[in-house]
């Protein structure tokens, strides 16, 4: 399973890279160009940008730090799935899109000093993105659920399993 999900996170390094190669090859810097529009709004459009800090802008221009930041971090997940210390599979699959995320805008930050960001989402007010920053946005949020599931159902067995044993003593 964890070779799976790797091989899954290394498909999705090259879609991002790909992306991120084909909007800088073709458009320049602030350039945007509407998608999809509703009444006289553009709702989604593909604006390039670069961002030499991490979400939002935060960070901007500590890139030494970010790197060797992203890298431990990396390290860290990569070393728990390959000593296969997460076993779920929901676990897995969630690591693996934070891995590919990391690693998507860490090869940015590493060739150009910053990273590529093209997908404008302005139905509401965000930060220009990428295919990198969806998949460490999607797997970091399916931890945090699954995490928090997995923790409220063994609070819950315990404390049936506390009642159960509370019940026989009267």
């Amino acid at each position: 399973m964890v070779y799976i999900a790797l091989a899954a996170a290394v498909g999705l390094i090259g879609l991002d890279q790909l992306t991120k190669y084909i909007i800088d090859s073709n458009m320049h810097l602030h350039q945007s160009i509407p998608v999809i529009q509703i009444g006289g709004t553009n709702v989604l459009n593909i604006t390039y940008e670069r961002n030499t800090g991490a979400a939002f802008s935060i960070l901007e221009g500590k890139q030494i730090f970010l790197i060797i930041i992203t890298a431990l971090i990396l390290l860290g997940m990569l070393y728990l799935l390959l000593s296969k210390r997460i076993k779920k599979p929901a676990y897995i699959w969630c690591v693996a899109l934070i891995l590919a995320g990391g690693v998507g805008n860490l090869i940015d930050r590493l060739i150009t000093g910053s990273v590529v960001d093209f997908i404008d989402f302005r139905l509401i007010n965000f930060a220009v993105f990428n295919v990198a920053d969806i998949c460490a946005v999607v797997g970091s949020i399916g931890l945090l659920v699954f995490v928090l599931y997995d923790e409220i159902k063994e609070v819950r067995a315990r404390h049936a399993a506390k009642s159960d044993s509370t019940d026989g003593e009267g």
